[in-house]
């Protein structure tokens, strides 16, 4: 399967920001003048960008433009917890509409946090949830096609936990990065807010019992309708 272009961009920035070329807090070229670069259109351009930003690696600035961002604090979570469990706790009924769903390439990161390889396949499936039909988070979900292989479509965007339960794979801890940021355009439309907006931004590495990473997750929360508690 060839890899899509925007993962090839993604990757090759994600690879100069590693080797030291673009440092902490230095400022990417302009949008206009990194398309030519890459000999892609700035829609191409600002797909594989995104990406970079949901994973924390790069972050917009209002008014000055993008820059690589600064490593965040990450807080080790206990255990693995659904959607569904979550709003069934509050009293809440949860609801799950799907935006997207393909199986593509891994990215760099994907394959960092997912412990593959360049040639594997992920399935990466896009869920908006909500609560007694309000938008609550907007979710993108990664995970190894050869975990997944046998499984339909409707089993997996409406009850993915339930279903990899049901087929052995027991969730176990998991490590998460919370961020603070602001909605995009996309975002806001998507979870009835404005762009500009405060989300938290979540980072999800889930592990089995066995400590292997099952699922990466790229989860957006409109702020005023979620709260994070952590016991110590």
């Amino acid at each position: 399967m060839a890899i899509p272009r925007y993962i090839e961009i993604h990757n090759e920035i994600r690879q100069r920001i590693a080797a030291g070329e673009w440092k902490t807090n230095k400022r990417l070229p302009a949008e206009r003048e990194l398309a030519a670069a890459f000999n892609v259109s700035r829609m191409t351009l600002r797909q594989a960008i995104q990406t970079l930003v949901d994973e924390g690696i790069l972050e917009r600035r209002v008014g000055s433009g993008t820059f690589v961002a600064e490593k965040k604090v990450s807080e080790r979570a206990l255990g693995v917890t659904s959607f569904t469990e979550l709003m069934n706790k509050s009293g809440r009924h949860a609801q799950s509409v799907t935006v997207s769903y393909k199986v593509t390439t891994p990215s760099v990161s994907e394959m960092d946090h997912l412990k593959l390889k360049a040639e594997d396949e992920v399935l990466v499936m896009e869920r908006l949830r909500l609560g007694d039909d309000e938008p609550i988070l907007l979710e993108q979900t990664t995970l190894p096609v050869k975990l997944v292989n046998n499984f339909t479509r409707s089993k997996l965007t409406d009850s993915l936990y339930k279903t990899l339960i049901d087929a052995g794979i027991q969730p176990g801890r998991a490590e998460q990065t919370i961020t603070a940021s602001l909605a995009t355009e996309r975002q806001a439309a998507l979870l009835e807010i404005k762009r500009g907006d405060p989300i938290l931004s979540v980072r999800q590495v889930s592990y089995d019992q066995q400590d292997h990473p099952f699922e990466y997750v790229r989860s957006y929360y409109v702020g005023e309708r979620f709260e994070f508690q952590l016991t110590r």
